[in-house]
């Protein structure tokens, strides 16, 4: 019954038919809605994070987690894509990871804690793991090599829009309503996304299935999560600790097994979870190594700025969330072009101009402050989004041209699974790193506070008169008022100058990308035959 309808619709609309040459623009645009929304999540979220940290009472430590759980199991389910969509059917696949994300989305709204909040988001990562990898097999499955660049440039866009949109849609939401409404938004989306799905898409299932590999999904569960618990609360304020604490170094000591065993698996099955004979592809090894790296970076950056515009500059949350507006209209831009030109000229030019600007906007966010201009937050935003429509479309490019087609699921999960692995350490790594360095300069800036000096004496007149003024009382009250408030400044200034450190840092690890895409092996068409090497 619901085929005939399907069928019936299809009929009256002779472009949906899959002979039809603009058939797999179809298939494009409907999986672009499953990319919008697996993107706009993330990108929603960030502006959120100081609002969910005052609704539940939590810190930052605590609710990085909101956005590592996310990446985590993201990065988890992506390898195991290939295999599902294999099995049951990459249209099946694709359907049910929607359906997925759109639940959790729905359960993330009913959050009462933020223990369930990050429960919940483990649910949205899980769809969207699928989401992304699988779509992006359908698209290179759909499309000629000659014309992958261009729809990847294309499926960029949906990415690019949920740059845009996701901080700016997040901002009003929690503005004008609450921090839930910024999952609830999600919901329309993806029955839309449901419904088109059923609709436009054929079915595609490969010939031979593989075995599901059950110890390897495990043990790299096991590695991935310890590991990432490691490394974000290495500097947690309950973690007494440190670095050697019996916590710390048995999440280490289980993430080595989960490893050890993960390896010792992968190679010695003949259906691994994860192929890592294609990584025997130079181009495809190169490129994974480059997206960790740059995973790292970016992913591990982005939700500080949100967080410094809020608690530094006392931003609205819709002021920091259109702050990011015009970033994915230029990433919108700039993925085509460079899709465009992938397939024109040689992908590794766009893609090194790309990772050069990128590195530049974050080493420019190092130089924030307390009075930070609006044009000082804007153009290292302005940089970004020239830098990320520049990056992705060429790697995806130059990874999968030489991958059998039959293993393109294979590739794609591994390809995305490599940068969102980077991302979460990223988050992790960087959110310790902030709390660490807050630390380092609260004592540091401590220290350097004499309150002998004339200097401080008269700092701390002006702030007594300012006390005096403001709210009254005796010498007594306003010398402790001032006291204080030249206390918050050192704590407000010490926090920028951690969020700065991490920006540098980020700068510093995109600018190693630089390396390994020098290093990429791309042959270009020259005069319509010949075919040179470009290295």
């Amino acid at each position: 019954m619901a085929d005939n309808i399907r069928d019936r619709f299809i009929g009256n609309i002779p472009s949906m038919h899959h002979e039809h040459p603009s058939y797999k623009w179809w298939v494009l645009a409907n999986i672009m809605v499953g990319t919008f929304m697996a993107v706009l999540d993330a990108t929603i979220v960030n502006v959120g994070l100081n609002k969910m940290m005052t609704a539940f009472g939590t810190n930052v430590d605590k609710i990085e987690w909101v956005l590592t759980a996310y990446l985590l199991v993201f990065a988890v389910m992506l390898p195991t894509s290939g295999w599902v969509a294999d099995h049951f059917g990459y249209k099946r696949t694709y359907f049910f990871a929607l359906f997925l994300f759109t639940v959790g989305s729905f359960l993330c709204s009913l959050s009462w804690s933020e223990d369930a909040l990050i429960g919940f988001r483990l649910v949205q990562g899980a769809g969207a793991g699928f989401l992304m990898p699988v779509g992006m097999a359908i698209i290179t499955r759909e499309f000629p090599p000659e014309k992958r660049g261009i729809a990847l440039g294309f499926w960029g866009i949906a990415a690019a829009a949920s740059v845009s949109l996701g901080p700016m849609v997040g901002g009003y939401l929690i503005d004008n309503y609450n921090w839930q409404a910024i999952f609830d938004v999600n919901v329309p989306v993806g029955i839309f996304g449901m419904i088109a799905t059923y609709f436009i898409q054929r079915e595609y299932k490969t010939e031979h299935t593989r075995s599901f590999d059950f110890l390897g999904f495990i043990s790299m569960s096991v590695f991935l999560t310890f590991l990432l618990l490691a490394l974000s609360n290495g500097n947690a304020a309950w973690n007494t600790g440190g670095w050697t604490s019996d916590f710390i170094l048995t999440c280490f000591g289980l993430s080595v097994v989960g490893l050890v065993i993960f390896l010792a698996t992968d190679l010695s099955i003949e259906h691994p979870l994860i192929e890592l004979s294609l990584l025997k592809d130079f181009n495809f090894s190169i490129t994974n190594g480059i997206l960790f790296i740059f995973g790292m970076g970016l992913f591990g950056s982005t939700f500080l700025l949100p967080l410094f515009l809020q608690s530094s500059l006392d931003y609205t949350v819709l002021q920091s969330g259109l702050v990011f507006f015009p970033v994915g209209i230029i990433q919108a831009f700039m993925s085509p072009l460079s899709g465009f030109l992938s397939d024109k000229i040689n992908p590794k030019i766009p893609a090194f101009i790309g990772i050069i600007l990128l590195a530049f906007c974050l080493f420019l966010n190092s130089y924030l402050s307390l009075w930070s201009e609006h044009s000082q937050i804007m153009i290292p935003l302005y940089i970004r989004g020239f830098a990320m429509g520049m990056i992705f479309t060429p790697l995806s490019t130059i990874a999968l041209r030489n991958i059998p087609r039959k293993k393109m699921a294979q590739a794609s999960g591994l390809f995305n699974v490599i940068r969102q692995i980077g991302g979460s350490f990223g988050v992790a790594i960087f959110g310790a790193l902030l709390t660490r360095r807050i630390i380092f300069h609260n004592a540091l800036n401590g220290e350097s506070v004499d309150q002998y000096s004339a200097q401080y004496k008269s700092i701390q007149y002006g702030m007594q008169n300012f006390a005096m003024r403001a709210t009254g009382g005796n010498a007594a009250e306003v010398t402790a008022k001032a006291k204080m408030l030249i206390g918050q400044h050192i704590v407000s200034q010490s926090y920028v100058q951690a969020i700065n450190d991490d920006f540098f840092i980020a700068g510093a690890i995109t600018l190693l990308c630089i390396i390994p895409v020098l290093l990429l092996k791309v042959k270009k068409k020259m005069n319509g035959e010949k075919i040179v090497a470009m290295e």
